[in-house]
This record gives structure tokens, C-alpha cells and sequence, in this order.
């Protein structure tokens, strides 16, 4: 799922795209922001985090021009907080409004509560996710291709899973660090790359010796 955030300030901006990546969520944060509608059409994100006072045209006139093509849903962001400009941000179309400063934990359970109600989550309703034939099950952590499976340890089941979903484009070392730390694994970069060489080994042992490509100076992607 990809979260755009449109936030003029750069420390909120940065903050909050550290806080949503944790929750293995892709993050835009656009800083163009007299092409919010362009951006948001070539994006295509899940969801909007969306500031009010912004240069060119406030949150309101994008959030309106957005409801013209999308029904994304759009959490409004602002240090704002009178009655008029809530009715005004649902008015426009917006979903929520949460107010500066928040708390980020409040945060991430409206964007999740949001994302739970406007779509229809197949890795959860299945508990797998599926690329090219590999079969990543949710629950017992392991890995299928066809009639073969292997059994992986939770920091391979970890870095499979955030590959494919984020399949064809590339996953930096430091972001599959940072959500295994997330997770409580302490992974180095040297460990990193051990455990991405054993995933590599269990994965041609299933027929799939190239599935995971490396980018040197930049991180791993799945085709």
C-alpha cells in the first residue's frame, strides 16, 4: 500500500514518512506542490495524508480536485482545529482530520483503520502473498514454488516479504535494516547479507535461482 504525503514542513514531512515505512507501507512525500493533483495520477497511492496550509493552493482546493478523479482516502493534517475548517475538510471530500502536533500512534491507527475499510486486503485474506510462483505463507513462514517448500527463520521470512511487496522496484539495505529492528532483530549489515544469501539458497533450491537480484550501491528488487 503507497501513502502520499503532502506536508510543506520538512521535519513533519520526514517524521512521518519514517513512522509510516516502519509499518512496511511505501511512502511518497511530494514536494512539488503546485502539482499535487499530477502526482497524486501518476502515484496512484492507497491513501493522503494532506496539510491545509500549503504554498499555491491550500489542502482544501486539492483535496476538491482529487474527489474529481479518485476516491482515495484523505486524511487531512493540520495545526488548524476550529469547527469550520473539520466541516470544511469533510466537506471537501477529506475522511479524517487529525491536528499538530499528533500523536503518531494515533496517526497510524486512523491511516490503518482508513486503509482496513476502503479495501480489500488479499494477503490478509489469504495469508499468503504470490510472485512468479513463489508462494510466501503469512502464518507458518514458509515458502513454496509448486510442489517444493522450504522453512524460513523469521529475518528471511522478513526481508521475502518485504521484497515482494515491494516487487520491481528497489528495497534499500537500510530499509530492510530498519524494519527488522522494527521487528526486534538486531541485523547488521554484514548479517544482512548473510541472511539475503541463505533466503538466495533456499529459493534455487525451489527453482528459483535468480528471484531476488542485487543493486550494488543500492539495495535488492524482485522482478
Amino acid at each position: 500500500m503507497k501513502i502520499m504525503i503532502v506536508e510543506d514542513e520538512p521535519t513533519i514531512r520526514d517524521m512521518l514518512g519514517e513512522t509510516i515505512e516502519k509499518w512496511g507501507l511505501e511512502v511518497v512525500k511530494l514536494e512539488a506542490f503546485d502539482m499535487v493533483l499530477q502526482e497524486f495520477l501518476n502515484e496512484k497511492p492507497e491513501l493522503l495524508l494532506l496539510d491545509i496550509n500549503l504554498p499555491s493552493f491550500d489542502g482544501f482546493y486539492w483535496c476538491n480536485k482529487i474527489r474529481e478523479v479518485s476516491k482515495a482516502p484523505i486524511i487531512f493534517i493540520s495545526s488548524r482545529n476550529t469547527p469550520m475548517d473539520m466541516i470544511m475538510a469533510m466537506n471537501m471530500g477529506g475522511d479524517d482530520f487529525i491536528q499538530k502536533p499528533f500523536d503518531t500512534d494515533v496517526l497510524m491507527a486512523k491511516v490503518n483503520a482508513l486503509l482496513r475499510r476502503s479495501y480489500s486486503y488479499t494477503d490478509t485474506q489469504s495469508n499468503v502473498l504470490e510472485h512468479d510462483g513463489i508462494v510466501l505463507d503469512l502464518k507458518d513462514w514458509d515458502v513454496r514454488c509448486a510442489d517444493k517448500k522450504a522453512e524460513l527463520t523469521k529475518t528471511e521470512f522478513i526481508i521475502l516479504k518485504l521484497l515482494i511487496q515491494n516487487k520491481g522496484k528497489i528495497v534499500s539495505r537500510n530499509k530492510i535494516m530498519r524494519t527488522l529492528w522494527k521487528d526486534e532483530n538486531f541485523v547488521d549489515d554484514n548479517t544482512l547479507t548473510v541472511n539475503v544469501n541463505r533466503l538466495r539458497k533456499k529459493l534455487t533450491v525451489l527453482g528459483k535461482e535468480n528471484f531476488i537480484t542485487t543493486k550494488k550501491g543500492e539495495g535488492y528488487v524482485i522482478q
